[in-house]
């Protein structure tokens, strides 16, 4: 619970979903901003349970790969189009309204399948550890599907 806080901290302050006096957001919120940064938060906290275990349990091999990669691309969905100092170098400012803001939504779709699937993987690969194998530190996700 505390790492989908954390998440959600880090992830709603610079995007200016959480409303600080740090940082002004020179676009609005917008509706499906709200649901993507809870599920994106949740969804990185659940992964993060996942590492807290007993010392003598078997490892599952790790999702760490896409859970950072779900997390950023969950930081560029819902921030601000033109607030992202990156996108407005490569591409302008009309260039971030134009091309960037409507790719957004994708991002964010994008991110919570990443997330999603780093979860799920890092939960079936737990469960196979436990039942199959005492040294489960090599085991792949993909080959436990």
């Amino acid at each position: 619970m505390l790492a989908a806080v954390v998440v959600g901290l880090l992830i709603g302050i610079p995007t200016g979903i959480i409303e600080t006096p740090w940082y002004t957001r020179m676009t609005p919120v917008l509706w499906w901003n709200y649901p993507v940064w809870a599920l994106s938060s949740l969804l990185t906290g659940g992964l993060a349970a996942t590492y807290v275990r007993d010392p003598s349990a078997p490892v599952p091999a790790t999702e760490g790969g896409k859970t950072f990669a779900g997390t950023m691309l969950s930081l560029f969905a819902v921030g601000c189009p033109i607030c992202n100092k990156l996108v407005v170098l490569a591409l302008g400012v009309t260039g971030a309204l134009s091309w960037f803001a409507p790719i957004q939504p994708l991002l964010a779709l994008a991110s919570l399948g990443l997330l999603a699937y780093a979860l799920r993987a890092r939960r079936r690969a737990a469960v196979a550890c436990r039942l199959r194998s005492p040294d489960c530190e090599a085991a792949a996700p993909s080959a436990l599907a």
